[in-house]
């Protein structure tokens, strides 16, 4: 590892509800490192999908500072950020039209005009890391499994190649195999990048950093816990 990569300090979210304000995120704080991949639990409700979302610039009303490679978001802003820090929901988004098109959807958008487009051998090779080599790059994306679909989705946020990844539960949906090969997937994206994930599965054998969401703050998990 090499140096703090992505850093959220006193990260503070209140939901509003019928029963009265609740304190999502109180407090909370972050540092991940390049190389480094850190896991998140905690019980239902607890805000971790919150505290992506507030990692990736995309849950209004979050207070706190966030800083990427030493440079604060607002200093970063939020079209380089998100180009640099991906979130992947825990359901997976897929669009009208092939598996091919769902891949290079990213280059539709402005932010990547200037970008190169991945070539069809780079998308088959990109599939075929995650057991996908069934899946052709023209099938109708709304013909694929929820489990093929999730895998989509991820090779689809690893093709952009952002610095950091924020995975939302990314191997809910798989069987035991699709779940390794998306694990060593993940390993080898954080050798140079970093990952933040939420995970409530038993450890699947990449080195983690694990720490638990409780009472709006972030608290290390020993191995045995």
């Amino acid at each position: 590892m090499s140096g703090t990569l992505l850093e959220a300090r006193d990260l503070r979210f209140v939901r509003r509800g019928d029963a009265g304000p609740l304190k999502v995120l109180d407090g909370a704080r972050l540092t991940v490192a390049r190389g480094e991949v850190v896991d998140i639990s905690g019980p239902s409700g607890a805000g971790k999908t919150t505290l992506l979302r507030a990692l990736a610039l995309m849950q209004p009303g979050v207070s706190g500072e966030l800083l990427l490679g030493g440079r604060s978001a607002a200093e970063v802003g939020p079209r380089e950020w998100r180009v640099r820090v991906a979130l992947l929901p825990q359901k997976p988004v897929v669009f009208p039209g092939d598996v091919r098109a769902n891949l290079r959807a990213p280059w539709q958008l402005k932010v990547r005009a200037d970008e190169r487009v991945p070539d069809d051998d780079e998308l088959r090779a990109a599939l075929d890391r995650v057991g996908l080599a069934e899946v052709a790059l023209d099938r109708e994306a709304v013909r694929l499994s929820v489990g093929q679909a999730a895998r989509v989705a991820l090779v689809r946020v690893m093709l952009t190649a952002p610095d950091v990844l924020l995975l939302d539960e990314p191997d809910a949906a798989l069987d035991a195999d699709s779940a390794e090969q998306v694990a060593q997937l993940t390993a080898k994206f954080a050798k140079d990048g970093a990952v933040v994930r939420v995970r409530h599965q038993r450890p699947d054998g990449v080195h983690a950093r694990r720490l638990r969401l409780s009472a709006g703050r972030l608290h290390g998990v020993g191995d045995s816990d």
